[in-house]
């Protein structure tokens, strides 16, 4: 299912692992990752496959998903910036392997384009388009809106989850964006290529 994806985005410069399962997936990264500092995006993939509970066994991992307390919260969010090791789901990937994310603090597209050793990308088959114009749509129109809802915001999308209504709302999620359309120069990318919907 993935041959083509896998090749395009090898080809750009990632390293590609391919599993049946977020379970084989979860497996994979447990061991790959040990004794290190790790930050997580915000990401309900990463959060599906409980790695947070794993890598937090043997490794310093930096999350600040479920954390209300708002300075607790951007503390996380910068010793996870900081970390040797970044996990990340994504909004959508192009067959021809751009991969791009959407954020509303930014923290998360900031640790894709520079700063950790290696960042491991999470890719569930449902967060896969055609190509880069249909990964941009993806991210704006169903992406975005579904974790809108999720946060409980009050924009457009939220109250529908249907689409990006390009809002001003001071709750707008889609502040920043980011494309890779390669590796960057600094660090190692992993792309998981996974064959189960995950997030959103």
């Amino acid at each position: 299912m993935f041959d083509a994806l896998a090749e395009n985005l090898k080809k750009l410069g990632y390293r590609v692992s391919c599993f049946d399962t977020a379970a084989e997936a979860a497996d994979y990264i447990d061991v790959q990752i040990d004794g290190r500092s790790v930050g997580f995006g915000g990401s309900v993939s990463l959060e599906q496959m409980g790695l947070y509970d794993r890598l937090s066994r043997h490794n310093t991992v930096y999350w600040h998903q479920g954390i209300t307390d708002r300075e607790k919260s951007r503390e996380l969010r910068r010793k996870a910036n900081g970390a040797e090791i970044y996990l990340s789901s994504v909004n959508a990937v192009a067959e021809t392997g751009e991969i791009v994310n959407i954020d509303g603090n930014c923290n998360r597209v900031a640790s894709l384009f520079y700063g950790h050793e290696k960042v491991y990308l999470i890719v569930g088959k449902n967060k896969i388009a055609k190509d880069y114009d249909g990964a941009l749509y993806r991210a704006r129109n169903v992406a975005a809106p579904l974790n809108a809802r999720r946060l409980g915001l009050k924009t457009p999308c939220a109250a529908k989850a249907d689409r990006c209504y390009d809002c001003k709302s001071p709750d707008r999620i889609c502040r920043g964006l980011s494309v890779l359309w390669g590796v960057p120069m600094t660090g190692e990318f992993e792309v998981l290529l996974i064959d189960e919907a995950l997030g959103y």
